[in-house]
């Protein structure tokens, strides 16, 4: 899955236009490295996203398309 969808799908960032223009602008990290919006989201990668002076990690526990609102916490851990 790609990772704008995967951000949107998970309910990181609630729009998946805003999370592909995070992934542009050098917002959205893997694993140490700034991506752009076609990666490729595998189990287990550490996601980073900085919102203004905040920052965001959690680990990618599944990536599964079809979830709902209330399971969508359950495809990452934060760290």
């Amino acid at each position: 899955m790609r990772i704008d969808k995967y951000i949107k799908v998970s309910r990181l960032i609630k729009r998946r236009t805003v999370a592909n223009e995070a992934c542009d602008n050098g917002l959205v990290s893997v694993n140490g490295r700034v991506v752009k919006a076609s990666y490729d989201v595998k189990v287990g990668d550490v996601i980073s996203i900085r919102f203004g002076s905040r920052e965001v990690n959690v680990e990618v526990v599944s990536t599964e398309e079809g979830v709902g609102k209330k399971d969508a916490a359950a495809m990452y851990r934060e760290i």
